[in-house]
């Protein structure tokens, strides 16, 4: 009965402990007005890109012919494009396009980052030279140019591959195969940031004394990395992954801009723009160009405004 009680009361002193914690983070991340602002804005877009066929007043592929770039109205809140589509659906629709490329091309990229940073900042030696001198070959291109080269390279390749596979037409049919390459390319320019950010606190770390001690009581490499090294890296990592959301949302509206990345009807914020760019004298322009433009800028100043709080917060002292 002592020794229950003792562990209950470790165990309730462990949960405190932890939701002080929390309280902490947040008291320290809210006295940054912007970052609380930006977290706003980047959890409305996940609201809306989740909540899309619900709160998308028409379908983004219906065409009102009858009402072809149309000023705003009633019906249409912020006008329709010149096939008469709902400009408010669409972009409506376009955040659920960025909901599900921004988060999985900063994952991919967080996942290859992670390994490969881990693995060349602790083994050293060839490995580090190896997977550094990738990365380096990989920042000798322009970001957004590499990623628009590798786009344009693999998409007909992954749609004629994905058509030839029996059932997955209508997947191609619906744009998801655009959503993968898309995904591809962010992750393979997104990565080696990652990993030579990763291999920095690495380095840092490993020779530590807690290091030392598990490497003398035999834990393995993997292990070490694992349990003792990733856990003490996070704060940083949480910072970059933020910024880097704002960043894959940009380069996704501007591969779709230049026709690469998502294409109609599929809705994306990036060829939202391009469509409404060859007329932009007509009176609905200001509406009709300028809004998605503002959209993608402000998701992006509001995921680094994220990436500021998370700094302050997480940073001891």
């Amino acid at each position: 009965m002592e020794k229950a009680r003792v562990r209950r009361i470790l165990v309730e002193e462990e949960r405190a402990a932890r939701r002080s914690g929390w309280l902490e983070f947040w008291r320290r991340f809210s006295r940054n007005r912007l970052a609380v602002v930006g977290l706003f804005i980047a959890g409305l877009m996940f609201f809306t890109g989740i909540f899309a066929p619900w709160l998308a007043p028409h379908s983004y592929r219906e065409q009102d012919l009858d009402a072809v770039e149309q000023m705003p109205s009633w019906k249409h809140p912020l006008g329709t494009d010149e096939l008469g589509r709902d400009q408010l659906s669409r972009l409506i629709w376009g955040a659920r396009t960025a909901v599900i490329i921004a988060p999985a091309a900063t994952l991919v990229g967080l996942t290859l980052g992670l390994l490969m940073g881990a693995l060349a900042g602790y083994l050293g030696g060839r490995v580090d030279a190896l997977i550094m001198r990738l990365a380096d070959l990989l920042f000798a291109f322009p970001g957004l140019l590499f990623a628009l080269l590798v786009a344009a390279t693999i998409q007909p390749r992954v749609e004629a591959w994905l058509r030839a596979i029996k059932g997955l037409e209508g997947f191609v049919k619906a744009g998801y195969a655009q959503v993968l390459v898309v995904i591809i390319a962010l992750s393979a320019v997104g990565w080696p940031g990652m990993a030579r950010l990763v291999r920095g606190q690495i380095l840092s770390l490993k020779e530590e004394q807690f290091v030392e001690a598990a490497v003398a009581i035999g834990a393995s490499p993997w292990r070490i990395i694992r349990r003792h090294l990733l856990p003490n890296t996070l704060a940083p990592i949480v910072v970059a992954v933020s910024m880097g959301m704002g960043g894959a949302i940009l380069a996704e509206a501007t591969l779709s801009f230049f026709g690469i990345g998502i294409r109609p009807p599929t809705p994306s914020w990036g060829s939202m723009i391009y469509d409404n760019y060859s007329f932009w004298r007509h009176p609905a322009a200001p509406v009709l160009l300028w809004v998605p433009g503002l959209v993608v800028a402000s998701l992006v100043f509001a995921f680094n405004f994220v990436g500021d709080g998370l700094n302050e917060a997480l940073r001891p002292g």
